[in-house]
């Protein structure tokens, strides 16, 4: 029984790693085929404030003349108070300017010490939030930048300030954490270590201002995001309720960074997604699927996604849902992003047991398949032949029928002239498992009758001279074994390039 080969970085992706391989090969009908899982993120990692708040905490009278660095430096080391906050308030401002603010010299000239500092200070509020405010700017910065911020031990005074009794000093402290959580999974594992899951959990409730929940969303969605380590198994479970509660807002903003904290928590193995998968939030991630706004689209999509990455019990989970009756539409969505994805999720279902197959014909999804296969930009017709092979090896008899007779093959063929050596020799094997599946089924001849009707024979002919010796033994082995003299006496173009 042929193999349908794979490139290595496929390999370390397969739905099915960590089981039985050989009971899992007996439901298939080839082996071999992996599949990937993407490493996109189209979500903001930092955000810079620039806004002019008009909270009561920032002063409202106009800056008479600003501050040079040398007067801010003097500022932040005088024992007066108000001249600390109108040297922080400098420091805000010009970390607040639009284009190219000034990061590094404000870290050069030791004012971040001083910044972290003045968050302890209760008594001034306001010279809290001007520091919270400058410290979150810089954090926004390079990974070196918020490492300056970190390692004069800014997380532990911001983490305290989740508590402040001033809403405007709490809501920049959430605001600097996220910047710092989204850098790395070790000032993310600190953050979540210093007791601030808890504390942003408090702070969640109807009568904050939209733009606090906002930002309160979005710093949770960070401490869900990175790997190497993932987030610890109790930071998670701490997590998801509030997700859960928050995936039933009507903003589109927490909406969107909400589905993108649940899409970081289902990569990586099974039981990661068990916990998303056991808080039933299946049926809301498919209603969001359908969603005009792609901040929402997207991340919805990606986590079902990931979801049918996991076992079959989580994948037909994720059909029951009625992901697949959303998944067409998809399809053909006008953007080749959102097409790309949803022909990986396809992928992701074709590769399991046969009834998911049979799930994906009922659904009607190959003819949108074979519209993306001809029609879609390249990165999305090579998912669409990862879905194809996946489709294929996993097939019965008649499923294999359905697809072979789908208008699959004159697309398939097609790409043997694509300009990518991983996407031809997956092509190649195809059409060698088309053939020896139809051999088994006594369709051969008809089979190979409708590769010579679309041109197909001829492009396989052409590769037994591509550069690459993988493609061109795999073409020759094809036309020596299959359009070569039969045994009937009946006859197909003898083995070689025509002239």
């Amino acid at each position: 029984m042929p193999a349908l080969e794979a490139p290595e970085d496929r390999l370390k992706k397969f739905k099915y790693r960590g089981k039985d391989v050989s009971a899992r090969r007996q439901q298939r009908i080839a082996a071999n085929l992996q599949l990937r899982k993407a490493k996109k993120d189209e979500q903001a990692l930092k955000r810079r404030n620039i806004s002019q708040c008009l909270s009561y905490l920032v002063s409202q009278e106009p800056v008479k003349a600003s501050l040079t660095l040398e007067d801010i430096i003097k500022g932040v080391n005088s024992s007066d108070p108000i001249l600390c906050l109108r040297a922080t308030e400098a420091t805000r401002k010009m970390l607040s300017q639009e284009r190219s603010p000034p990061l590094e010299p404000i870290i050069e000239a030791g004012i971040v010490p001083k910044l972290v500092q003045f968050l302890n200070v209760a008594f001034l509020p306001n010279l809290q939030f001007e520091a919270a405010w400058a410290l979150t700017n810089i954090a926004s910065g390079t990974s070196e930048q918020t490492q300056a911020v970190v390692k004069e031990g800014a997380i532990q005074p911001l983490v305290e300030l989740l508590s402040s009794p001033h809403l405007t000093v709490c809501e920049q402290a959430v605001w600097a954490l996220g910047n710092i959580a989204g850098d790395c999974p070790e000032f993310r594992d600190n953050i979540i270590s210093n007791n601030a899951i808890p504390k942003l959990l408090d702070l969640i409730s109807t009568n904050i201002p939209i733009t606090f929940l906002r930002n309160i969303t979005w710093t949770l969605s960070n401490l869900c995001r990175n790997k190497n380590p993932y987030p610890c198994e109790q930071a998670v479970l701490q997590i998801l309720p509030a997700l859960s509660q928050l995936l039933q807002h009507h903003d589109n903003e927490v909406l969107s960074d909400t589905c993108w904290a649940l899409s970081y928590l289902t990569e990586g193995n099974n039981d990661r997604i068990h916990h998303v998968v056991a808080m039933g939030v299946l049926p809301r991630l498919v209603e969001l699927m359908t969603s005009p706004e792609l901040n929402i689209l997207a991340p919805s999509l990606r986590t079902m996604g990931n979801i049918v990455t996991g076992t079959d019990q989580q994948t037909q989970m994720a059909i029951n849902a009625g992901m697949l009756k959303v998944l067409g539409q998809l399809l053909r969505h006008p953007k080749s992003s959102i097409q790309k994805e949803a022909a990986w999720a396809m992928s992701n279902v074709a590769a399991g047991p046969r009834h998911h197959i049979q799930q994906l014909i009922s659904c009607n999804l190959l003819p949108p398949l074979v519209a993306l296969l001809r029609n879609a930009e390249f990165k999305v017709q090579k998912e669409a032949v990862w879905t194809v092979a996946n489709f294929a090896t996993g097939a019965s008899q008649s499923q294999f029928s359905v697809l072979v007779h789908s208008g699959v093959l004159e697309p398939l063929l097609d790409l043997l002239t694509a300009p990518d050596m991983k996407v031809i020799t997956i092509v190649l094997n195809i059409v060698s498992f088309f053939l020896q599946e139809a051999d088994k089924l006594h369709e051969k001849q008809k089979l190979c009758l409708m590769i010579e009707e679309v041109g197909g024979i001829e492009k396989i002919e052409s590769l037994q001279l591509h550069q690459n010796c993988q493609i061109s033994q795999s073409a020759l082995n094809i036309i020596e074994k299959h359009f070569g003299e039969e045994e009937d006496g009946g006859s197909f173009p003898n083995p070689g390039l025509r002239v």
